[in-house]
């Protein structure tokens, strides 16, 4: 075993390695430590406010004001033109438009690629939807969010500056190569983790986590996550050097680099948010939490929460460095480049303190390759480097010292930071509904698995409703009425169409923005759906991916026409009519809604005292129908000229190659060996130096949960 995983690593750099590629390095997730702080006595590492008294980061307002003054200006004028379509004069709305955030929830590569659908149905660069008139939605939009498999489509978006939805999903045959959803996350040469190209994978796996170790930052299950994600979401990994090291793979991309993307210093961007949720120490839990510990946001420019427990913000750059009272505890210890993107994305989606079982060694959910892939690099990873707690994003805690009185973890020196769905809320409204970013209408994507066909059922907005009008009452916005329950999202239809919450506020300014609630829905056609697969599905085939990105985009475009399967030609101006109806609040006298937008509310608006019914929208299959169900055999079989032709230049041009290289790895051995050293050590024969998993791991039995994102069960109804 010793001899064949130092000669596949071996043969790996032979083939892939180039005399500049060190340069730009797998290792670059390491973080910096024992950097020199800037003057403690200057310099704000952590800044503060109350619920009362909320301020968004300097940084944030500059960057969202300055998009509304000249890009969402513009887009708004694009989008609705003059009004005339809707019955507006809308010259009256300068200065006046709606100011609009985007929520993508969790829900693995299903979420991702909804939310991406999604947003590729309110994109003005797609012909479908801007010839549909939703297509402008996303371009006027202040706020973006995402939270678990809704970060990754968040962060794939921005690290890849900006693409439309298609290109970054599918790739356009130059600089995107797409998700390549098709290869495995945790296992992408097929079920042996043993198989050569696995340990490749693994090796480079590895020695990024071990790299970030020998820092003195304590890694987890999190961060071979983290680097799996980075491989199909940022933008350093193609077919051709998946099982490489040609490139860093996204190892030294930064969260707090964002603002040096060329689109975001056009203002072409929405400003993102990530969320994540606490495990309060001393809170050992393996159940979903509560709604009561503290929720952060990650921007790229701060780590933050704005519960009124603690209500503080620290600089991105220097999250990583140990601090007490608001300051580094050495000012020449702070620590940079902790913020790396893959681990952002991965801390927002650390998920396995519900799934990791201890007891029996599984990961529940996952399939068995998947759950074998990550199991066994885990186990690799915690034979060479300690851990602190193995089932958690490990971050030292910023804010240790502060809010003594109210912050659960005052006095702790690391927070546990788990998936952002963890506390029942699987859409990151949260940071949307912050009283100081004062926004208008909220675009709810619901791509929750709530019921046992994986279709949302409003679970998740319930949740935040709970929390909104009891722990954030003070510091946030509150949820316009909603259906009572989740059983009543089911019997009014809410969840198969979109559907506008908030409509008539009662007061001015209106006490709940309007939301906008687009939920994962059977087709409105009555086709069969493709669209509710499992969350823990990690493995597309190309099929599978079209058609379900087909599906949900026609159906963001399409509308619905009560009592038949019919696309609604006017859902776009219906849309429109959402997006701008809280201008006419900011005028003085309030202007009355148009006739036109009027009957628009009529049929999509949600009136709690006239609900609408499930009756409204027949024919929606529920059932998942998979459209590619041979899977990678029927892809096999499209393909197997192309694949045959593929493999004989391969056999040809390895033929003509293999005595140079052959004389070349010779040379170059020695080198690698050295390079390669603490990887290759991972791989002695197992029996003689890799102690049995349970070895490593804390002694604890693990209850585990029975449906994640299900969240067990609807909330009953509210008093």
């Amino acid at each position: 075993m010793l001899m064949y995983c130092v000669k596949t690593l071996l043969g790996l750099l032979a083939l892939s390695t180039t005399a500049g590629a060190f340069e730009d390095s797998v290792t670059d997730y390491a973080p910096s430590v024992n950097v020199l702080c800037p003057d403690l006595a200057t310099t704000e590492f952590v800044r503060e406010w109350t619920a009362s008294n909320q301020t968004i980061n300097p940084n944030e307002a500059e960057y969202v004001q300055a998009r509304i003054n000249s890009t969402i200006a513009q887009a708004w004028n694009d989008w609705v033109d003059d009004g005339t379509q809707l019955g507006y004069n809308t010259t009256s709305f300068q200065g006046n438009f709606p100011k609009i955030g985007i929520a993508i929830p969790g829900g693995g590569l299903r979420a991702a690629q909804f939310g991406a659908a999604v947003l590729s149905g309110i994109d003005a660069r797609n012909d479908s939807a801007k010839n549909a008139g939703t297509g402008g939605l996303l371009q006027v939009s202040s706020y973006l969010s995402g939270l678990s498999g809704g970060s990754w489509i968040t962060g794939s978006l921005f690290f890849n500056n900006f693409p439309t939805l298609g290109e970054l999903v599918f790739g356009n045959g130059n600089n995107l190569t797409g998700w390549l959803l098709d290869i495995a996350f945790a296992t992408p040469d097929g079920d042996d983790v043993f198989s050569e190209y696995n340990q490749y994978f693994f090796g480079s796996i590895l020695w990024s986590v071990m790299a970030k170790a020998n820092t003195g930052i304590d890694t987890s299950i999190t961060d071979p996550w983290a680097r799996m994600i980075s491989y199909h979401f940022l933008n350093q990994t193609n077919r051709q050097n998946f099982f490489t090291n040609d490139t860093a793979h996204g190892a030294g991309e930064l969260w707090s680099s964002i603002p040096t993307i060329p689109a975001w210093q056009q203002y072409e961007m929405p400003f993102p948010i990530l969320v994540t949720d606490s495990r309060p120490q001393g809170l050992n839990t393996t159940t979903a939490l509560p709604l009561d510990p503290t929720v952060y946001e990650i921007t790229p420019f701060e780590f933050a929460s704005y519960d009124p427990d603690l209500s503080a913000g620290v600089n991105l750059t220097f999250a990583g460095t140990p601090m007490t009272n608001k300051k580094p505890v050495n000012a020449t210890a702070c620590v940079t480049g902790f913020d790396q993107a893959g681990f952002m994305m991965g801390t927002s989606a650390s998920l396995f303190n519900q799934i990791l079982d201890f007891a029996h060694n599984t990961l529940q959910g996952f399939s068995q390759s998947d759950g074998n892939g990550l199991l066994y690099v885990l186990s690799r990873q915690l034979s060479e480097v300690s851990t602190r707690a193995d089932d958690v994003a490990n971050w030292p805690n910023p804010f240790n010292g502060v809010k003594t009185a109210t912050y659960d973890d005052a006095n702790s020196t690391w927070l546990s930071l788990i998936d952002g769905a963890s506390n029942g809320e699987n859409i990151p409204l949260g940071p949307l509904f912050v009283k100081t970013r004062a926004l208008d209408v909220i675009v709810t994507l619901d791509g929750s698995a709530d019921d046992p066909n994986n279709w949302p059922n409003g679970t998740g907005m319930l949740f935040t409703e709970e929390r909104l009008s009891s722990i954030l009452e003070a510091s946030h916005q509150q949820m316009p009425p909603l259906p009572q329950n989740a059983q009543a999202f089911v019997d009014t239809g809410a969840r198969e169409r979109a559907t506008f919450f908030g409509c008539d506020p009662t007061q001015n300014p209106p006490e709940y923005p309007l939301v906008i609630y687009i939920p994962n829905m059977p087709p409105f056609n009555g086709d069969e759906p493709a669209a509710n697969t499992g969350t823990f599905q990690l493995q597309y085939t190309p099929k599978q991916q079209q058609v379900l990105f087909d599906q949900i985009h026609n159906n963001t475009i399409s509308g619905f026409v009560p009592n038949t399967n019919n696309a609604d030609p006017n859902f776009g101006k219906c849309l429109q009519c959402a997006a701008v109806d809280r201008a006419r609040y900011k005028i003085s006298p309030v202007i009355n809604r148009s006739n036109f937008c009027q009957t628009c509310f009529t049929q999509y608006c949600f009136n709690p005292q006239n609900p609408p019914s499930l009756s409204e929208v027949p024919n929606r299959k529920q059932l998942f129908v998979d459209p590619d169900p041979q899977g990678l055999a029927n892809f096999l079989s499209e393909n197997k000229n192309k694949l045959i032709g593929g493999v004989v230049g391969l056999v040809v041009f390895i033929a003509l190659l293999i005595g140079g290289l052959i004389w070349w790895k010779k040379r170059r051995d020695q080198q690698f060996v050295a390079q390669y050293h603490q990887v290759s050590a991972l791989h002695e024969e197992e029996e003689l130096n890799l102690k049995r998993y349970s070895q490593y791991v804390r002694p604890e039995s693990y209850e585990m949960s029975t449906h994640y994102e299900s969240l067990h069960s609807p909330l009953s109804p509210r008093h």
